[in-house]
Order: structure tokens, then sequence, then C-alpha cells
């Protein structure tokens, strides 16, 4: 037996994230804050680098693997969830990122976006929003606003917008939550929240677009904004949010609405209390109906529930088939009762 002492590895920094490709997107797009969050964050996981994976779809926001120290696949027009599965399935213990954006993941790839969320394999996806496609040059997107001038709808988009995080519930997600590009510190705190949880998780990133789409969000997170129109969700506490955390939401009967506490009689006990853990998807659902202008837009983790993850249940199918019936044989399964030779 060796008697060496073998050294430890070298803990990963964000370097090793960095590869030697040059990133090309648009000198001030968000993309550049967010792949710069996820360099940050991919060393602070425990996760080694070779059991990173990266899967991208179509679009700016697709680029990414290209861009990232790892394993990765750019796939086709919104297959990208299929394409995450079957790498998680085949591997279980890869980390398995998957990148999109309103237009890959809501319009051409939705069906498949669906049906990923509610299987609940443990991938995370983030969904960049600009409310607009930018790599086919400015069209108007799923979650573009009603009335939108765009080079596809010169006249206003007609076309009600998909609510990013309303999908995600509706698909019985059991992660959501949301971020913003201009807010580094909070990303990587979403991301860290986002691996942590076992099963799928689905994170809303906005995401400014400074060709086609300029200062999209700047009346929710902008210098100005940001301080009276972000709610940052913590988990037991109150809706409270402000300049001066002198506002909250509270509920009148089925319906949210902002108080300035001290004024009226409101208190801070009469406020929402935030649980992210909260089964009954009314909670989140109301969370995801506050919306600019008439609202605060709420930032953070809306929903963390535990719920069966589907590579688990997968393979403890297998194991009880072959458990029952033996190990099988492939080529057996293949030309055995129902095959035949043309001749």
């Amino acid at each position: 037996m060796s008697t060496e002492t073998l050294e430890s590895p070298q803990p990963l920094t964000k370097k090793d994230f960095v590869p030697p490709n040059e990133v090309r997107w648009c000198p001030g797009c968000g993309d550049y804050a967010i792949l710069n969050s996820i360099q940050k964050t991919f060393p602070e996981l425990g996760v080694p680098r070779e059991k990173f994976v990266v899967v991208s779809g179509i679009g700016c926001s697709s680029r990414f693997p290209y861009y990232m120290q790892t394993y990765g696949f750019h796939t086709i027009h919104g297959r990208a969830p299929t394409l995450a599965t079957g790498v998680k399935v085949a591997n279980p213990d890869l980390s398995v990122w998957m990148i999109t954006g309103d237009g890959d993941g809501l319009s051409i790839g939705g069906n498949h976006l669906l049906h990923v969320l509610r299987r609940n394999p443990n991938i995370n996806i983030l969904l960049f929003n600009n409310r607009v496609y930018g790599l086919t040059k400015g069209q108007y997107s799923p979650t573009s606003d009603v009335g939108m001038k765009t080079k596809s709808t010169p006249m206003g988009s007609i076309d009600h917008p998909v609510n990013p995080i309303q999908f995600a519930i509706g698909a019985e997600a059991s992660f959501i939550a949301r971020t913003v590009d201009t807010d580094p510190k909070h990303m990587v705190e979403t991301f860290k929240a986002a691996h942590a949880h076992k099963g799928v998780s689905f994170v809303e990133i906005l995401q400014n677009c400074v060709i086609y789409n300029k200062d999209v969000w700047e009346d929710v997170y902008g210098r100005d904004a940001r301080a009276e129109q972000i709610l940052y969700l913590a988990d037991g506490q109150p809706l409270i949010y402000g300049k001066d955390k002198d506002k909250g939401i509270r509920l009148n009967n089925l319906d949210p609405e902002i108080v300035t506490l001290g004024e009226s009689g409101a208190s801070e006990g009469e406020l929402l209390q935030h649980n992210p853990k909260e089964a009954n998807s009314l909670y989140t659902t109301l969370l995801s109906q506050l919306v600019h202008p008439q609202f605060p837009t709420p930032v953070g983790v809306f929903r963390a529930l535990e719920r069966p993850v589907y590579e688990d249940s997968l393979q403890a199918q297998i194991d009880a088939a072959q458990e029952s019936k033996g190990q099988g044989d492939l080529q057996t399964s293949l030309v055995g009762g129902g095959s035949w030779v043309v001749e």
C-alpha cells in the first residue's frame, strides 16, 4: 500500500467555468450578467465540473453552452426539455441546467416545457424573459405586452401575453422562482436555491434586450424604480416592500390589495405571510398576479414543494421489473415474437 498522501483537489473557482471562446452578445445585453452569475454559482455547489451539463434550445440565451466550460448540448428550437430529460434519465448523477428564452420555451417549446415541469425530473430550467425575439431581429414573443409594436406587429400586438410564472403553476412545477439580470447577488442566491431543490426547478429571469426591447423592465427594476417596485419574497416573512418598508400586501376577500402600514389602522399582522411550501396553488397564483403597474413585482422563490422525482420513479420501475422478470435481453426483445424476415 502506498504511503503517499493524496492531495485534496483544489476548490473550483469561476475561472474553471470560463472557456476560451469569445462571448458574443450585443454590448449591454443582460445575458452577460446572467452568465457571470452562473459562472460564480457553479463553483459553490459542491459538484465536480465534469458533472455539469448545460442544455439549450434556440435564441440569444441558447448560446450558453458555448460560454460554459462544461459539457453541453445546443439543441433545436423548443426541444431542449426533451434532451435535458434524456440526459438526466440516462445519467442521474449529472447536474443538468437547461437554458431557454420566452420565445424558445413558451412558443414552439411550450408543449415540451409543460411536460418537463409536470414530470419533475431533477433539472434546473432558467427562462430568460425579455419579451421579444432578439436573435431573429425583433418580432413579438409570447410574453410581449398587448399593443407592443414590432416588425411582426407594426400596428401593435393583439395577443394576450403568457405569464411564465402562471404557466409553471399550471404545469404543477415543484419549484418556481423569479430573479432579475441587474441583481447578481439575488441571481446567485436564486440559482443556489434551485439547485438545492430535488425535482424540477423553474426560474424566470427578467432580462433586458438593449437592441429590440430596450428598457423593457426599467419601470420595474430601473435604478429609480426598484426600491418601490420590487417585492423580495422571504420565507416566513410578511409581504413588505418600498424604500421605507412601509407598504405591504394583504388579502381583501380573494383580492390582493396594497396598504400603507400605519394608515387607516393597517398593521404588519394583517399582511400575507410568504410560505413557498404552501401546497395550495391559490397562494402561488395570487403572487403571480402581482404585476406592474398595479402591484410591485415579486422576486425570489414562489414555490418549493416535495414531490416524487421522475428519474427516481423510473429507476424504481426498472428495478421492480428486473426483480420479477430477470435482467432481460435487448436483442431478444427486438427480434422475438413479433418479428419476421422478408426475403
